[in-house]
Formats: structure tokens, sequence, C-alpha cells
């Protein structure tokens, strides 16, 4: 059975790389989702082109491909980047971070901190990611590749609260950073700065100007983005606040102001809430497109792609019917002329059968990976070997080797095919299927004097330190078993397991997912011990499987 499904998804992987006119290792698998598809297959593509927390997104055009960065928070590794060659369907490629910096930080989980909002930039024909850890400062990484190697972090800009970093080369050879304020750190927020950079974009030259001052008019005003357009400096710029905001642009002659406000887009009677923060993409037949997220609570910030057009030197993002030049973000229209025809629908990967040497790119760790983790594929099964909890800990939130990828869609079904094989020595060793967020629920197995059994656990709470809840459902055999989770509406979850397979017996408890701190929910694997010795268990995977 597992052979059979490999194939199914291997060739699925291939036809979506085809039709993109490559070969099929050049960028990794190709990917064609079983429960979110934006290309509508008529010429026209429905919103959110990506149905997953891409948090904070921005884009370039080199050439004729696209690539897209996000934010990652705590999780390792760190920056995905996705590729795509119209705008509409996206593949991740890889990330630009492999681990996390301080490690003495990031190997413990940190709920909330890490890669905020980054930005990417193409400059003297090499790629530049600038992204900010708020706690610690703005760094810059680079490649001569979008594949890789990617530099190792260097630190621009030194401070607390320091967040939204964007970087602009002028004409005249000067190089400019801005950036904004996290008042949780800073003290101070609802203001854009700009600081004076060396042309290496390696380190502030000082301690930058504040530039702009959101808060009377635009509130929370963040995630300044800067171009450059006949002889005005643009800052494209979310305010309003994450769930319920409009997007802003402001113009000067001069790149330290005074500043022309305007806004752009906003909601409307669209329902589309908080149309904000993204990145402004032109095409080489001249089209413009605008890039940004919409926040769905557990779902996290999912990706929209506007038609964006010019009037008298300001930018109008989405469709402006009533001439105002505030633009209503779209729910389908037409996809961007990029003068390539995409034949099968191509999107972020999900499911993963474990064949690979390499683990998966939709894979994340709730922190800075060890190599006693895992083994990516043993004769086609994922391993992965217990952790010791963290002292102290009361839940699941505090274990870093948490393997997670997104939730997919608003509507889906995740199974694992899942065996735990603990040490011999009673090490209070377990695996399971997980739900994650501030509030989680799981299904795992254990082992107790002998027998194997199954539980259902839930906590309310988590970051707080509550206990989990854990319930007895039913005795196991030593074998594999299928796990499985139905996330309806995209929070409602529905528990079931199965012994073979086929018959999915329910399990009475429903949960309600919630988000993370600054990030959507998120599907885990994992497997641990209460105990520790010379040696571990592990959980083998047979495969992990996101359909309909």
């Amino acid at each position: 059975m597992s052979k059979n499904w490999g194939k199914f998804w291997k060739n699925t992987a291939l036809l979506g790389w085809l039709a993109l006119g490559g070969t099929p290792l050049a960028f990794g698998q190709k990917y064609t989702s079983q429960v979110w598809s934006p290309d509508l297959g008529n010429g026209k593509y429905k919103n959110p082109i990506i149905n997953a927390d891409y948090s904070d997104p921005d884009a370039i055009r080199v050439g004729n491909d696209y690539y897209m960065i996000a934010s990652s928070f705590n999780h390792s590794p760190g920056l995905p980047i996705l590729y795509s060659k119209d705008m509409v369907n996206w593949t991740i490629i890889g990330h630009a971070l492999d681990r996390q910096i301080p490690e003495s930080t990031f190997s413990h989980v940190q709920h909330g901190g890490g890669v905020w909002a980054p930005s990417i930039r193409y400059h003297n024909n090499e790629f530049y990611i600038y992204y900010p850890d708020p706690d610690f400062g703005i760094y810059q990484i680079k490649a001569k590749d979008i594949k890789g190697p990617w530099s190792s972090p260097v630190l621009v800009f030194a401070g607390k609260g320091l967040i939204d970093p964007c970087p602009f080369w002028d004409e005249d050879g000067k190089a400019y950073l801005a950036y904004a304020y996290a008042g949780s750190r800073a003290g101070l927020k609802s203001v854009l700065g700009i600081a004076n950079m060396n042309v290496e974009g390696t380190k502030v030259l000082d301690r930058g100007t504040i530039v702009y001052d959101g808060h009377e008019l635009d509130p929370t005003i963040e995630g300044p983005k800067v171009y450059k357009r006949n002889g005005y400096y643009y800052l494209f710029a979310p305010a309003g606040g994450v769930a319920t905001g409009w997007q802003l642009v402001l113009r000067s002659k001069n790149i330290f102001g005074p500043y022309e406000r305007k806004v752009v887009m906003a909601q409307h009677d669209s329902p589309i809430n908080g149309p904000h923060q993204g990145a402004w993409v032109e095409t080489p037949s001249g089209e413009n497109w605008f890039f940004h997220f919409q926040d769905k609570d557990a779902m996290g910030r999912v990706v929209h792609l506007q038609p964006m057009t010019w009037k008298a030197d300001w930018p109008i993002i989405g469709l402006d019917a009533d001439g105002d030049g505030i633009g209503t973000p779209v729910l389908t229209y037409q996809k961007p002329n990029v003068g390539s025809k995409i034949v099968q629908p191509i999107n972020p990967q999900e499911s993963d059968e474990f064949d690979s040497p390499q683990l998966g790119l939709q894979w994340q760790w709730q922190a800075n990976p060890d190599g006693t983790w895992l083994m990516p594929s043993q004769d086609g099964k994922l391993r992965l070997y217990s952790q010791l909890v963290p002292e102290g800990s009361k839940n699941l939130m505090a274990l870093p080797n948490i393997l997670t990828q997104k939730f997919p869609a608003d509507d889906f079904n995740a199974t694992v095919r899942i065996r735990l094989h603990p040490n011999e020595k009673e090490l209070g060793e377990r695996t399971g299927l997980v739900v994650v967020g501030e509030d989680y629920s799981q299904l795992f197995i254990r082992r107790i004097n002998g027998n194997f059994q199954l539980f259902y656990g839930d906590c309310k709470k988590s970051y707080s330190g509550k206990e989990e809840q854990v319930k007895a459902i039913a005795s196991l055999p030593d074998e594999f078993v299928y796990l499985s989770v139905r996330v309806k509406d995209g929070k409602h979850c529905y528990w079931s397991y199965s012994i073979d397979g086929k018959e999915f017996k329910n399990v009475a408890e429903t949960f309600e997912a919630k988000p993370g701190k600054w990030i959507g929910a998120t599907l885990g694997i994992y497997a641990d011990k209460q105990k520790q010795i010379n040696d571990s268990g592990y959980a083998e995977v047979d495969w992990f499987r996101i359909t309909k």
C-alpha cells in the first residue's frame, strides 16, 4: 500500500514540474494539493493563492522567475523560500536559514521569537535577505544562487525591538535600511525609520531617523518596503493592526521625507479582513501586482495576490469600483500575463512518503534540531528517536523536537501511519499526531507494562504552563496504526484512529484549534520520553498524507 501511494505522489510531483518546463530535480519535487488550488484552470485564479501560514510575505522577480519568502518565527529551518513561474502556482524550494542564532537561545523553544517579517532583494547579481529578530536586531544573509549556500547571518543593526527591515540601494550608490519598532521590546511602535547603511549592506552607519509617525492616522504602522519610481521614494506599509488594518503608501522626493500619505487598499465590503503587508512586483509585460496576507486566526496569515495600477504616481491595489483611489481585494481575477502557461496546478508540499534521505521541505522543528532527533528515511520510513521531555515542562509546547507543518487549507484530513518502537527499558516513551497551538490536542501511543495504548490529550493555554489533560482511548497492537484528524472551517478538529487503515473509529472529544504566538496552528509528529539512559526507542512513520 505504501509503495503504490509513493508512486502516486512521485508521479504527481513530476507532472507538476514538467508543467513548468523544467527537469524533475531542478528545484525539488513539485506537488499538486488535493485540498487547495488557486489556479482555476480557465485563465483565472482565486485568493488566497497560498491558503497556508506564509506570514509577512515578500516577493521579487528575477528574469522570468518569482521568489517569495516569509516569516518563520521560532521554527527551524527558517525563512522558507518559494518559487513560481506565474505568481499563482508556488512550490517550496528551500530555506535560507538552516539554524537560528544564537544557538544557546534557539536550542530551546522560543514561542513568538526568532524570524519576524523579512525582505528579499536581488542586487549586484546576488540575493539578499534581511530579517529581524526583535530580541537581538536586524540580520543580513546573501547568496549568489537562490538555492544557496546562504551566508552566515551578519548583525547589521543591533537593538531590541528593531523589526521589519527592507534594504534599498539608490542610483547614486548610497544604501539605506528601512525598519519599524516592536513596542513589546522597544517601548515604541507606530513609527517608521530609515538608517544610512554601508554599500555592502552589512552595517548601518547611524541609529536611524524616524521618517513617519502613524500614531494619529495609522496606528501600528510597520512592515515598510522601499521602492523608487518616477523620482519618488515609496514606503509601502501596513497599518491599523494585523487583522483589521489597511495598506498604506507613503511617497517623497527625499528618502528621509517629508512623506505624503495615501491609503491604497482596504477591506471595504470584501470578506478579506486586514488586507496588507507584502510586496509590489512588476512583470516583464509591464503588469503590476501586489502580494499581501490575511489573518485567518488558527489558519495563520495566508497569501493573496492583487492586481495593481498607477494613477498620478500613486498605486491602487485591488479594484477601485468607486474611483476614490482605494482598492478593494479581489476574490478571483485574471492570471498575470507572464508568457508561460502552467499545465497542472502546483502547490506548496504537504504529504510525505518519507522515501528521501532528506527531510521534506514542508517540515520545520519547534527549535534548532539536533542530529539525534531523526533519520529521514529508513526503508521508506521516517524514524523519530525519542527525546527527553524538558525538565519542569507540563505539556508539549516546551518540546523542541516536534516536527511540524502548516495547515494547508480550511478543510482537510491529515493521516499518519505510525508505530512506536520503544526501548526495552520502560522510559515512558510515546509518539503521536498533534494539532499544535497555544491550545493543542493530540492522539498518542504509549507502552505501559508491555501493552500498547492509545490516548487523547489536550491542553488549554499551554504557553502559561497549564497541564495536559489525558484520557485513555483504546488498546493497540504492536504494529503500525493510523492516527487521523479532520479539520473543518480552519479550526474544528475531529480525531479518529484505525488499526487496518480502512475502518476508522471516531474519538468522542472535539477540539477547536487556536493559533500559536504570531503563527497559525500546525500539524505535528514527535517522539519523547520521561527517562534518559544510554539509548532510546523511536517512532516509525511510514507516511503522512493530506487528503480531502
